[in-house]
């Protein structure tokens, strides 16, 4: 589905990066190796659990002073290559419906003053977003009918409710589906800020054979089923991963726009003589949806300014340890084999 790339020849903000934490007012702040340790595990924990955030981490949706920066790199990579961002397979109407219910459901709920919902008489559903200036016009399925723009023009047009759901918000998002022989497939994927893997790569794929190219997941592979059923059956739940990053650009797609280098888009290119170094962590809440046989699962990404981390000698020595504790196919897998001895000598070295 959406197999036509809409190239642009505008690449203005493809180099775009967006604040970290540190240099941000009102963004949640998290640190998920606490224990010193990089593991690969389901590390799930209930929604809403306090970690040091108040209300912020009792919503799926966290809205914060950045909000321009991430929509604005959405909109530029929706431009760059629709189908490189937006993929469905077997996508079914009963399963998106739901998954828009419930994104309208926790957005009005969780910022009242940006999102409003109205039912129509008749059995219509307009939403509007006071962020974007959008207004969207929906049928009694909640699926798109329409929709008006008072802010920037939005090309290409949203193509689904989920396409345009997913330019209100800053965090990415896929669906995973399980049929009644308990095959499961990523039905559908909104990924804006890939974190070097692609929503081409693994949509319609089961939860094995996505994972499988992570390095250590093998003992969680072969509880694929299981898990699978922990996110469709369960209450909604969290989880947090993270890598290292030599930039704070959210758009790290395995393929780079035209006529950009691969080695100049990839990052993760550590210079010791002008070190820039970040936590790059994703927040990911899993929803499920049992009557549906269906799951939400987001991901929002911030960056941490490891030059701070350096600074206070807790979260400092937490980070060498996590990095030290990597096995050589995890450090393979993140990026950092050239780059470790560097990052560690520049982390440890006397301020």
């Amino acid at each position: 589905m959406y197999k036509t790339c809409i190239q642009t020849s505008s690449l203005d903000n493809v180099w775009q990066e967006v604040p970290t934490t540190e240099a941000s007012s009102n963004c949640a702040s998290y640190f998920p190796l606490d224990n010193g340790r990089y593991e690969v595990k389901p590390g799930l924990m209930p929604f809403g659990f306090d970690l040091g955030n108040g209300i912020t981490d009792r919503q799926v949706f966290q809205i914060d002073d950045n909000f321009a920066d991430y929509r604005e790199l959405k909109l530029s990579a929706r431009a760059e290559c629709l189908s490189k961002y937006y993929q469905t397979c077997n996508y079914s109407t009963d399963v998106a419906s739901a998954i828009a219910r419930l994104m309208i459901h926790r957005l009005t709920k969780e910022h009242p003053h940006h999102f409003q919902v109205e039912q129509q008489a008749s059995d219509k559903i307009t939403f509007h977003s006071r962020l974007s200036a959008e207004t969207f016009y929906l049928d009694g399925n909640w699926q798109l009918l329409s929709f008006q723009t008072n802010g920037k023009p939005v090309f290409p047009p949203y193509v689904s409710i989920l396409d345009a759901l997913a330019t209100q918000i800053q965090e990415d998002l896929t669906v995973i589906c399980r049929a009644a022989d308990g095959r499961n497939w990523l039905s559908a994927v909104h990924l804006c800020y890939p974190n070097h893997w692609s929503a081409e790569d693994k949509i319609g794929k089961d939860f094995n054979a996505i994972h499988t190219p992570v390095a250590g997941m093998e003992k969680i592979n072969r509880r694929a089923d299981a898990i699978v059923n922990t996110m469709i059956a369960h209450k909604p739940m969290v989880r947090f991963a993270w890598g290292l990053s030599t930039d704070t650009r959210l758009n790290h797609h395995p393929k780079p726009p035209t006529n950009i280098p691969i080695q100049q888009w990839q990052g993760r290119n550590f210079d010791p003589y002008n070190p820039r170094l970040y936590l790059r962590i994703e927040r990911q809440v899993v929803w499920g949806l049992p009557e549906y046989q269906a799951a939400l699962f987001s991901i929002r990404t911030y960056f941490r300014d490891c030059g701070a981390i350096k600074q206070d000698p807790q979260l400092r020595s937490k980070l060498v340890s996590a990095i030290q504790s990597m096995t050589s196919k995890s450090l393979i897998y993140k990026g950092l084999t050239e780059s470790k001895d560097s990052i560690l000598a520049w982390l440890t070295q006397k301020i």
